[in-house]
């Protein structure tokens, strides 16, 4: 949806109040008994779907903007309604029609200025029901897809530092599921199936705030199967990069326990690890 800061967030408020002023000035109520559609001008039907939207009755917004759309495809309101209709049902939370407005106005009108917006509200289609979604991460893959696009093909639009910040925090996501997944095996005693979630955070999701823990957790496994060479190595990559917080102190403990140290140790993919991000060697 529309950011409460954007510019382009109070061109649409300023719109809509006007659309709603306009309207009571020519006397035609919310809730009158309708005049048919056809009789109506696109500039009178594209206003009465600014007041809807301006009342909260988006579905009803996004009903009267796909008129404008359906019964004057060629004037310029058209191309206005087809994104007003996209965030009017976004704002209803039909993230399903919302999507296909959007993608519909990227089609028609690849170069328009708002075609920056159509994207980026196609990406929060999906990045909006992210925690709605529980172990399915389909949805959370199309977010991160989507917004890629927006950084990509709209650099310097103003929504491409929310893109970007939305794309981290849904990659984060990801690495939080796993971590979910990670800890309930742990807590199982599935250790081989605890490592394999926690070896996908540390490989695949490095940037995310849940590396930590997740080499901390690695001590853990590594320990209760009594493969100490691992748990010295993720304990090692653990004290370079996250000395300062509660995992490492937390591994710390559990190596001391043990008579053991974090250092380097093995041949295993942790050890590959530690070459690449500690040593800064590839081989």
């Amino acid at each position: 949806m529309y950011h409460s800061g954007s510019q382009k967030g109070h061109r649409i408020a300023r719109a809509a109040a006007i659309g709603a002023l306009a309207l009571l000035l020519t006397g035609c109520g919310p809730r009158e008994v309708e005049t048919q559609l056809e009789d109506l001008s696109a500039e009178q039907i594209y206003a009465r779907g600014e007041f809807e939207l301006a009342s909260r009755n988006e579905d009803e917004a996004a009903r009267f903007f796909g008129e404008v759309e359906r019964l004057y495809p060629y004037s310029e309101l058209a191309k206005r309604a087809l994104i007003m209709q996209a965030f009017a049902y976004h704002e209803d939370q039909d993230y399903e029609a919302s999507r296909q407005a959007a993608q519909r106005f990227i089609d028609f009108y690849p170069a328009d200025e708002d075609a920056a917006y159509a994207q980026y509200l196609l990406a929060l289609s999906y990045y909006d029901q992210i925690e709605e979604v529980g172990r399915d991460q389909g949805l959370t893959f199309q977010a991160l897809q989507a917004l890629r696009e927006v950084i990509e093909r709209y650099p310097d639009s103003e929504y491409a530092s929310s893109a970007i910040l939305k794309f981290e925090l849904a990659f984060d996501h990801l690495a939080g599921k796993e971590m979910e997944i990670g800890r309930y095996y742990l807590r199982g005693e599935h250790y081989p199936s605890a490592i394999n979630r926690f070896r996908v955070v540390v490989e695949d999701y490095p940037s995310t705030s849940h590396v930590a823990e997740a080499l901390h957790r690695l001590v853990e496994s590594y320990l209760s199967l009594g493969l100490v060479d691992e748990a010295q190595t993720a304990g090692a990559i653990l004290a370079y990069n996250f000395q300062g917080s509660e995992w490492y102190e937390d591994s710390y403990r559990l190596l001391v326990e043990r008579g053991l140290e974090a250092a380097a140790k093995g041949d295993s993919w942790l050890n590959q690890i530690y070459r690449q991000m500690v040593k800064g060697r590839w081989l």
